[in-house]
């Protein structure tokens, strides 16, 4: 009985090799496999020596040869089959455990396109392939996490064909994964990301309990490794909703770097902010700003929770905290609050979400694709000033807060900010004028005064009214991107009312 190993990676090889050796397996490798288990004292036949055909080309061919694809293929319940194998001296290999170069390590590591080339495995996957072809014959490996799985039903005497067929499925989705890498990287390379083709491919990360309604089943898939490393589950189970609130909340608090943000999230949209001296008056200020909305959201906390502000945050029910960090103590205040849910997603101590170089949705028949939308610090920095009066330094900062989450919130959106915290928000609307009468009612409701406030808006004001409307609250400076053809009119009602007003010159509509 052959068993063949040629794997990239190593881990848990030589403990596999010994186990299949233990059952009685010959194994054939090839290169660095082959001297891993041989250092080990792991017996072990060089493929070359099997087919009697040395490797060529610096190792580009080596597996292609019938004894290897020809051991793999052949139908074992077929007697022509078994004819044909015999007359050509083709010996049965019954196991196949391969995986495939490193493409994606390289190409993130290197820009030399040669060494890109020669890391695209042309062996590895036509192995793969044959054997998941004849899988009710050869059981085939891609995974080193289903080596003890392997040897245990080998053990016991069941390698079975629902057990192979299993692993056949995995094998395909590896190989498939792998050109779909390597085909997305040369579109990327060579035709800026749009290629005739664009493959989308997610590691199945966990279920959830259902997709956005019970009726539906939902599931994370990841396109790296983020979320399997860096999303802790510190209490609750994570659902399809929470995961797309998680990725709104952390989105918009990780979008300043290290400091003490806190955004509150409901159904996706942002209902509070801030940035202040302390994560607990970050808190208290968001949650000023719509705490009924709150009820029931999604906490995005851009640090470590600690006592105080756990004992603070338990006062209301909130259904999700994801966090940077939280303390045994902290934790232990949320253990009577049943429904809620809480969740690390970290990097360097911060909160952290993966930013995409491309993005895509789902429509009825296939899918839009583009380039991902990046909200660059510059866009207020570097902001042309049109109006007459400039904005003050607090100013500034309120101009940021209110124009970064503008820009990561649902169109048609205007954000009003200040001292560090943002106190109304209108979203979604249809207008952009019915977007400011929904912000300032709100805010009227809540009883925060808007006097001295700044303004953002993801999009231009076509027309002055929304300007007028600022004037009426007390709004002090707006940030747009401009490009209206009534721009004019527009920084004219700004210099008529003593505002200042800055263009980015970069729409961020989020549809």
């Amino acid at each position: 009985m052959y068993a063949l190993l040629s794997v990239s990676d190593k881990d848990g090889i030589v403990e596999f090799g010994r186990g299949l050796v233990n059952l009685g397996y010959e194994i054939l490798s090839t290169g660095g496999t082959l001297k891993a288990l041989q250092e080990a004292g792991v017996s072990a036949k060089e493929v070359s020596e099997h087919t009697k055909s040395p490797e060529m080309f610096d190792g580009r061919v080596k597996t292609l040869h019938p004894k290897i694809h020809g051991g793999i293929l052949y139908r074992r319940d077929d007697e022509t089959h078994r004819q044909s194998a015999q007359e050509h001296n083709i010996e049965s290999i019954d196991i196949v455990c391969v995986n495939l170069y490193p493409f994606k390590q390289t190409i993130e590591r290197t820009e030399d396109f040669d060494e890109i080339i020669e890391n695209i495995d042309i062996g590895g996957p036509a192995m793969v392939r044959s054997a998941a072809k004849n899988f009710q014959n050869v059981l085939v490996i891609t995974d080193p996490s289903d080596y003890t799985r392997v040897l245990e039903s080998l053990k016991a005497g069941k390698n079975t064909l629902e057990f192979r067929t299993e692993l056949m499925i995995k094998a395909y989705e590896h190989t498939a994964s792998y050109d779909a890498m390597i085909a997305n990287y040369m579109n990327k390379r060579f035709k800026h990301g749009f290629g005739d083709r664009q493959f989308v491919v997610g590691k199945k990360v966990f279920d959830t309990r259902y997709g956005e309604n019970p009726h539906q089943k939902g599931a994370l898939y990841e396109f790296g490794e983020f979320f399997s490393k860096h999303l802790q589950v510190k209490k609750g189970e994570p659902s399809f909703n929470n995961l797309t609130d998680i990725n709104a909340a952390v989105s918009i608090a990780s979008a300043f770097g290290k400091v003490p943000a806190v955004c509150i999230i409901k159904h996706g949209n942002p209902c509070g902010f801030a940035i202040k001296e302390s994560l607990l008056d970050s808190y208290i200020s968001a949650l000023a700003c719509d705490s009924i909305s709150a009820y029931g959201g999604v906490v995005a906390v851009n640090g470590v929770i600690d006592e105080n502000l756990a004992r603070k945050m338990s006062e209301i029910f909130i259904e999700v905290i994801v966090c940077a960090g939280i303390s045994e103590s902290a934790l232990q205040i949320f253990e009577s609050k049943k429904r809620t849910k809480i969740f690390v997603c970290e990097k360097d101590e911060v909160l952290y979400m993966p930013r995409d170089s491309y993005d895509f949705k789902h429509i009825q028949g296939g899918f839009v694709y583009q380039q991902s939308d990046d909200v660059r610090d510059d866009e207020v920095s570097g902001a042309r000033l049109v109006s007459k009066k400039a904005a003050d330094s607090a100013q500034l900062k309120d101009l940021e807060i209110a124009y970064k989450v503008a820009a990561l919130t649902k169109s048609n959106c205007v954000v009003y900010a200040k001292d560090g915290a943002v106190v109304a928000i209108g979203m979604g609307m249809t207008s952009r004028v019915d977007a400011s009468k929904a912000a300032i009612a709100k805010a009227k409701d809540m009883g925060l005064d808007l006097q001295g406030c700044a303004l953002a808006s993801e999009a231009f004001f076509p027309f002055r009214d929304s300007i007028d409307m600022a004037h009426s609250v007390g709004v002090a400076a707006v940030i747009q991107p401009g490009g209206s053809i009534r721009d004019d009119e527009v920084i004219a009602a700004c210099d008529e009312f003593g505002i200042a007003m800055y263009f980015s010159d970069t729409r961020h509509f989020l549809h």
